[in-house]
């Protein structure tokens, strides 16, 4: 993040933590190095008083086999995290190449892969540290071998063993485009659900005073996020109307104006005032040096659409994955025709707007995706079948005809495509008059 501001989203710090791969695998072997003293420990105290039946299922080697053991265990151990490693490291890069690079914060949030990490990373310091507390029976010293925790350090590397071979079968399926392709509309149901909470309309007049106080962006990033909760209490604190001009996923650039406050009784403020409420807002929003879906409905769009533009690029030449990708496309887009998160507002105990959100609504979404596939994928008529099923589809799952003007603009657009463009002009009088009945 390039700036986080005083009032952090939970949701921003999951999913910060959620596409890094250090947390799991740091948490686990903090965890394992703990659980190593601990049960070296209880090994000391039961030393002696340990039951047959027990003694019978542990390690019963001596000192020299153990420490044999515990070296081959963590050599082992690294070496397999070291190829995990590898092969994690390959998949970002084949993600990045064959689809998008916006990608890889979809393979960077597999929590398997963390997971298998932290179980490798685990097992290695669980290890070490067993190592260390075996001792010699020699003058200086009386012998020590901590049976449990040898037996426990065999059982992690067997678990070690099992989750390479699960980890290796699920990598072969997230590498599959049609996994990643479901994987992000995921991330985008879960993203319009979360912002259709406060969502109200489509579109809200904000009837802007003309003497409100523009707010401008003091770095320049993405907004990642702006935290309401914190904006009403703001918006309530100083009695104003704060609007945010610009949705979640737009680039700020220090300097331009970004969103627009007033008071709700149309008096002014002191300039005392005018700059403590300009920094309070700006510490409300995120921005950083990325796009996510924290609040971005149009992100995970973008990684679909990216995986489709590239699919039918002359380098990869893959009609057939840009189909499915529109066909995923095409379910993100009806979801958004149905609940349409629009403008969110959020209101005062009194029912006054107090804060107002521009949201990416389903029209800036709609024309994004016929655009990109206009221009780059009408010479190939299963593509151009698709588009043109894709605005049926949309269309269906508008009956209030709410989103009707978007969707015929939209059709218009497809159709001047389909006369420019390469296609037999059987299939283009077919997919031209498909259009023309729609409309």
């Amino acid at each position: 993040m390039a700036r986080s501001g005083m009032h952090p989203n939970p949701r921003v710090a999951r999913d910060y933590v959620r596409t890094q791969l250090w947390p799991v695998p740091l948490a686990a072997v903090i965890v394992s190095v703990v659980l190593a003293q601990f049960v070296t420990w209880l090994d000391h105290q039961l030393d002696d008083d340990m039951p047959p039946a027990l003694s019978a299922l542990l390690f019963g080697g001596g000192a020299a086999a153990a420490r044999s053991l515990m070296e081959a265990i963590a050599a082992s151990t690294i070496t397999v995290t070291s190829l995990t490693f590898s092969l994690t490291v390959v998949t970002l890069q084949l993600a990045s190449s064959q689809y998008s690079p916006r990608l890889l914060r979809t393979f960077t949030s597999d929590r398997f892969v963390h997971n298998t990490l932290a179980l490798f990373l685990a097992t290695f310091a669980f290890a070490l540290t067993v190592l260390r507390t075996i001792r010699d029976n020699d003058d200086e010293s009386t012998g020590f071998v901590p049976e449990i925790a040898v037996t426990m350090s065999f059982l992690l590397a067997l678990a070690t063993v099992i989750g390479l071979v699960l980890f290796l079968g699920h990598l072969s399926r997230q590498l599959r485009v049609e996994r990643i392709l479901a994987d992000v509309r995921d991330d985008f149901a879960a993203t319009v659900e979360d912002v259709s909470e406060h969502a109200s309309a489509s579109h809200l007049d904000l009837n802007v005073p003309a003497d409100a106080v523009d707010l401008t962006s003091r770095s320049s990033g993405f907004l990642v996020q702006a935290n309401e909760q914190a904006l009403l209490h703001a918006a309530q604190r100083f009695g104003a109307v704060i609007a945010l001009q610009r949705p979640p996923g737009d680039f700020l650039v220090e300097g331009v104006l970004y969103a627009q406050t007033w008071k709700l009784d149309g008096g002014s403020w002191t300039d005392a005032e005018e700059k403590e409420l300009a920094q309070t807002v700006d510490d409300a929003i995120t921005i950083g040096f990325e796009r996510t879906s924290v609040q971005d409905i149009g992100f995970p769009v973008q990684q679909i659409l990216d995986v489709a533009v590239r699919a039918i690029s002359p380098s990869v030449n893959d009609p057939t994955t840009c189909v499915h990708a529109l066909g995923h496309l095409a379910a993100a887009l009806s979801t958004v025709a149905r609940t349409d998160p629009g403008t969110s507002a959020m209101t005062d105990d009194q029912g006054c707007t107090r804060v107002i959100a521009q949201r990416r609504t389903f029209a800036m979404l709609l024309e994004l995706v016929v655009s990109q596939i206009c221009t780059y994928g009408m010479d190939d008529p299963r593509v151009a079948v698709r588009l043109v099923q894709l605005l049926s589809d949309v269309r269906s799952n508008d009956p209030s005809g709410k989103h009707a003007p978007a969707i015929r603009e939209q059709t218009e657009r497809v159709v001047r495509a389909l006369q420019a463009s390469g296609l037999d002009p059987v299939d283009q009088r077919k997919l031209i008059d498909a259009c023309s009945l729609a409309k």
